[in-house]
């Protein structure tokens, strides 16, 4: 069994989260993106995910021709980005799997299948913790006046 974790980022996902023209050139806003993961398999993300990991682009679309680089394996969709990181996940079943995407259909799918998620914020350094759901509203405290 692997023990490396795999780190599968939803390129299409991941590249559209920031408005900075990227629909102008998806090709090359998704070779950025990878060339920007390169490093990653062997620094991880810390603290969630540490060296050494395995790093997985899923493409789609415009982007389906984009190679693969050195530390990042290249995955071009044949039909749906999602179905094919479900694919990948399931696929998995015995190694820890992190996926990157703010998707919330493709979050329920991957975590049905035991795989983390994380967000695209995650991912440049942004944020820290896991997407999840909306907590419950907290419950007012009763030593605070109102």
């Amino acid at each position: 069994m692997e023990t490396t974790p795999l780190l599968i980022v939803d390129a299409a996902n991941v590249v559209g989260s920031r408005p900075d023209g990227w629909w102008r050139d998806r090709v090359g806003a998704t070779t950025r993106l990878r060339d920007r993961l390169a490093p990653v398999g062997g620094r991880g993300v810390p603290p969630e995910l540490p060296a050494p990991a395995e790093v997985v682009l899923v493409v789609e679309g415009a982007a389906r021709d984009v190679p693969a680089t050195e530390g990042v394996r290249v995955v071009a969709a044949t039909g749906s980005g999602d179905d094919t990181i479900v694919e990948l996940v399931g696929a998995e079943a015995g190694r820890r799997r992190l996926v990157v995407t703010a998707d919330r259909m493709l979050r329920e799918r991957v975590r049905a299948l035991g795989a983390e998620v994380y967000g695209p914020r995650w991912l440049r350094g942004e944020r820290d913790t896991p997407v999840r759901e909306p907590a419950a509203p907290a419950a007012p405290d009763p030593t605070r006046p109102s």
